[in-house]
């Protein structure tokens, strides 16, 4: 287990994020229908309101990407000590929650908003970690 005291907290902020990515693109792949109902209701009086299958697809397709190199950036950490993947994973997670940032203020969901701040905070501390 030298991997986890070499990389303790890189470890465990990835897998924090893979977790968080994973559960929401399955969430949206398995009620597709469900998820653009209620994000066209929720942003009828937004700009956004009539692209929102375009859009949901577009964060979908970026949270699979980021599982994807934030999964082979704990495997590169493991085999090499390499933080490349990770990082462009957790950038990614950054990008998306940048986008999800801009439609909740766009639907005027300032607690929705707020509340991506934490997950915000994890990442962007990510992004430092990982960039060292």
């Amino acid at each position: 287990m030298k991997f986890l005291s070499n990389y303790p907290t890189e470890v465990l902020l990835l897998l924090f994020l893979i977790i968080t990515f994973v559960l929401s693109a399955i969430e949206k792949m398995q009620d597709w229908k469900g998820n653009v109902g209620f994000i066209t209701h929720h942003f009828k009086n937004s700009p956004l309101k009539n692209n929102v299958s375009f859009l949901l697809g577009i964060i979908l397709i970026i949270e699979i990407i980021a599982v994807v190199f934030m999964v082979f950036g704990v495997f590169q950490l493991y085999t090499t000590g390499a933080k490349e993947f990770a990082l462009w994973g957790v950038e990614l997670s950054a990008i998306t929650l940048l986008f999800l940032l801009i439609g909740q203020r766009l639907a005027k969901d300032y607690p929705g908003a707020m509340s991506l701040g934490v997950y915000f905070i994890i990442t962007v501390f990510g992004v430092f970690l990982l960039n060292n």
